[in-house]
Order: C-alpha cells, then sequence, then structure tokens
C-alpha cells in the first residue's frame, strides 16, 4: 500500500508517490540529453545523477524516460514542502499573474514585507528584529557579514573547519574544502580565519573531549593570531551541511556563543541547509538554545524558488547606511508569494513534527546499517538532515569509492541519495518532509540493498 501523501487530494498533486523503473537509469532520453548538455553546458557545471526531469510532485522525480525516482535529496534541502507543492504552485501563478518584478529598492511590494515579518518572528531571539532578502544562500552569508563589518567596525572573520558557506569570492574564502569549491578560483578574500570545528568522529582527542578541546583551540586562535577586539562575526553553520552533516559536540555552540557574547563579537548561524522545519524545530539553532545576532536563510524557505535572507537584531540591521544593501532581483516577487505559501504549508501541516518523525524512522535503519556493517560508520543528523560515513576497514578510514557504488546502485534502483563531506565519503539523506512513510521505508530499503550488495 502506498501512503497519500500530505495534500495528494489538492489539484496538481498529480505524481504517484511510489518508485516506478520502466528503463535503466539514466534511460535512453536522459542518456540523448546529456550528449547536448555536454555540448552546450561546461563541464565545470558539475552533474550528481545523468537523469534528467520532466515533472515531480511530493517526494519523487520522473525522468524524461518515465522512471520515477525516490528523491532522497529535496534538490539539496530545497523542496521540504514536496516538489511543485500545490498551495506554492498556485500563490506563483497568481503572483506572476499580477507582476513578476518591480526591483523592491525601486518600487516595493506587500510581498517582501510579509515575508521579512515572519522571518523576524520565526528566527530564534526575543528581541526586535530586521530581516532582508536576497536570492541564494551565498548572497545571504556575504550579506551577513557586511551588515557585521558594519555594525562592529571590525574587520575579521571566524569560520570554522568543514564549512560550507557558498561560492562568491567571500564565502568561497569562507568555505573549507579546497576542491572542487576554491581550486584555481584564489587569490581569496582577507581577513578570513579558520578555527577547529567540534566534529566528534573525527577528533583526534576522542569524542569525549572534543568540545572542550575544540573550544580551547577556538579561542587560543581568535586571542592570539586574530585578535577578539578585531573580530567581527563568528560564522557556524548549526550542524554543517556540504562538510558532512556534522553536528557538533554538545555544549560547543553554546560556548562560542558566549564567548561571542562577552567580546563584543557577532555570532552568525548559517541555516541555509538546516533552517525551515529541516532538523525538526524551524531552526537548528535552538538545540543549543543559542539565539543568534545575525541567521542566514535560504535552500527551503520558498518550496523551490530562489530566495535567501538576513534576519538580525534590528540595532545591527539599521547600522548599514540607506542603499548600503539590496540587489536587482533580491525578494523577487514571485519568489515572496512561494515563500508564504511554502511557510503557512510547513505551520498548516507540523511538517516541523514531520521531520521529526522522518528521523525516528530513518536513524534507527541507518544505525542497524552500520551494525550490520563495519564500513558504515557514524549516523548521525537530526530531524530530516541526517547521513553515515563510508569507511574502510580501520573504521577511520574514508572511502570515497565505495560512496560513489553505493550511491550508483541507488540511482539504478530509482533511488536519488547525495554525497558530502571534506574526505568525499559521507552519504546525506535529505527527504522532503511531506514524504510518506512507505515511499521512505522503499528508500531506505533500497539504500540497504545497495549497501549490501556494494560490500559483497
Amino acid at each position: 500500500m502506498v501512503q497519500t501523501l500530505p495534500g495528494a487530494d489538492r489539484p496538481g498533486t498529480d505524481v504517484p508517490q511510489r518508485r516506478r523503473l520502466v528503463t535503466a537509469v539514466p534511460g535512453p532520453k536522459s542518456q540523448e540529453l546529456m550528449a547536448r548538455r555536454s555540448a552546450a553546458v561546461p563541464p565545470g557545471v558539475g552533474t550528481a545523477l545523468p537523469v534528467f526531469v520532466e515533472r515531480a510532485g511530493g517526494g519523487v522525480l520522473v525522468d524524461v524516460d518515465g522512471n520515477s525516482l525516490i528523491d532522497f535529496g529535496s534538490g539539496i534541502a530545497v523542496t521540504s514542502v514536496g516538489n511543485a507543492a500545490p498551495a506554492v504552485v498556485a500563490a506563483v501563478a497568481e503572483q506572476t499573474a499580477r507582476f513578476t518584478h518591480t526591483c523592491f529598492m525601486i518600487t516595493p511590494y506587500e510581498g517582501y514585507v510579509e515575508v521579512c515579518e515572519r522571518l523576524n518572528r520565526l528566527t530564534p531571539g526575543g528581541f526586535e528584529k530586521r530581516s532582508m532578502l536576497v536570492s541564494s544562500g551565498a548572497e545571504a552569508v556575504e550579506n551577513a557579514v557586511k551588515v557585521a563589518r558594519a555594525a562592529t567596525g571590525r574587520p575579521a572573520v571566524v569560520v570554522f573547519d568543514h564549512g560550507y558557506h557558498g561560492r562568491t569570492l567571500l564565502t568561497m574564502t569562507l568555505t573549507a574544502k579546497y576542491r572542487p569549491y576554491k581550486a584555481g578560483f584564489g587569490p581569496y578574500a582577507p581577513e578570513v580565519y579558520r578555527a577547529p570545528m567540534a566534529y566528534p568522529f573525527r577528533w583526534p582527542g576522542g569524542a569525549d573531549r572534543c568540545a572542550d578541546e575544540a573550544y580551547e583551540r577556538f579561542v587560543d586562535l581568535v586571542t592570539t593570531q586574530v585578535g577578539a577586539d578585531r573580530v567581527a562575526c563568528v560564522v557556524v553553520e548549526p550542524i554543517q551541511g556540504e562538510g558532512g552533516f556534522v553536528v557538533p559536540a554538545p555544549g560547543f555552540l553554546r560556548r562560542i556563543a558566549d564567548f561571542c557574547a562577552g567580546h563584543g563579537i557577532l555570532l552568525v548561524a548559517d541555516e541555509v541547509q538546516t533552517g525551515f522545519g529541516r532538523t525538526g524545530d524551524w531552526f537548528a539553532s535552538t538545540f543549543e538554545g543559542i539565539e543568534p545576532d545575525l541567521v542566514t536563510t535560504a535552500k527551503g524557505i520558498a518550496g523551490g524558488l530562489p530566495l535567501g535572507g538576513v534576519t538580525g537584531r534590528a540595532e545591527l540591521m539599521d547600522a548599514v547606511h540607506v542603499s548600503g544593501l539590496g540587489g536587482t532581483f533580491g525578494g523577487n516577487p514571485v519568489a515572496c508569494a512561494a515563500a508564504l505559501a511554502a511557510i503557512d504549508m510547513i505551520e498548516a501541516e507540523d511538517l516541523v513534527g514531520r521531520a521529526r518523525r522522518i528521523g525516528e524512522l530513518a536513524l534507527p535503519r541507518l544505525r542497524a546499517l552500520a551494525e550490520r556493517h563495519p564500513a558504515v560508520a557514524d549516523p548521525r543528523g537530526r530531524g530530516a538532515m541526517l547521513a553515515v560515513e563510508l569507511v574502510r576497514p580501520d573504521g577511520r578510514t574514508p572511502d570515497p569509492a565505495l560512496l560513489a557504488d553505493v550511491v550508483r546502485r541507488c540511482a539504478a534502483e530509482g533511488v536519488v541519495v547525495l554525497t558530502a563531506g571534506t574526505y568525499g565519503n559521507v552519504l546525506r539523506l535529505l527527504p522532503p518532509l511531506v514524504m510518506g512513510e512507505d515511499l521512505l521505508a522503499d528508500g531506505l530499503d533500497v539504500l540497504d540493498a545497495a549497501v549490501a550488495a556494494a560490500l559483497a
């Protein structure tokens, strides 16, 4: 039996929520399109899976060959409310019919203001806030640093090992991983400093000592190499995304926040991948009781349309001079309409709770997989943001070749999974929050079989 997708009775949700293969993956039509892609698009724009999508709905992607694939990637945590969610589609259609663009900096519109009001209400912190809108997560992080520098008058930014913050010059510099994100693109932006992340599985002193030792090294870096009075902000992902879904050791982020507060340093929470219910709360900062000075958002905010935001304490956001923030497409009215519909859907259907339920179902499956196969290590994550590391027989050495084999086998059976990690060995799961439990179980069954076959 296929469990009904929430909202499946609404017009527009016409993609059956089940896996179905009619050709090999990729099929002949996808292969033809890949040939055209190679002739038209540079190889620098990578493709994880050479399958061209014709339509999608809920947690299923339908390719041009008619195969229905289970989507455990959500377009990298973007389609949290499901692909082509009817409420989002309707809001976009209505707004598009009225107007598609004016530029908020020229003639404003209510949708931008309403999205900012929602962000001010939903992000952590009971203080007065302001928000601004952009078109991507990288833009959001870049603008948060601009705000921090303007508000503090300080130049330096501290980030962490394994962090990912974007592909612009500044955010590429903030990002830790050299290849593919930084290779050949230097020189990088100045006044960026990197501290160790409290990564329990890979901490040299062991998980028990991770939080204390990582914090001590952070303090040493800031006080001896940078100067605490020169640091404008610390930028951190409450759960690291591209770096491997690293959940910092308990207490580490709280201590970082306290240090920042004691030294006039602003704490910027990069919630681009963790925000909007993904981890089982609206924002992952809440799990450590943190109220960041600035929060960056994007990805899951607008049901698939490009939108990002920076939300912060009112006095910080107000510190920037008039016209110092903005951008032609920032807060596009169609994207704002999509965001309002997506946020309404998250609230009305308790998709935050649904994310917790996905974690309750999926994380034990990953732990059981690790118990059966020593090559599967450190099942981790929160809510619908979960991962495992694939390692060699010593239980520690990353095994990216094994991961590539598992991903290939999953795809061949109609399940899209994503990779991540500084060492290219992390398998991550980001299912849409609306995914039915039967569909989720089917996808996990395929993953289970793929790991077993790859290790046989």
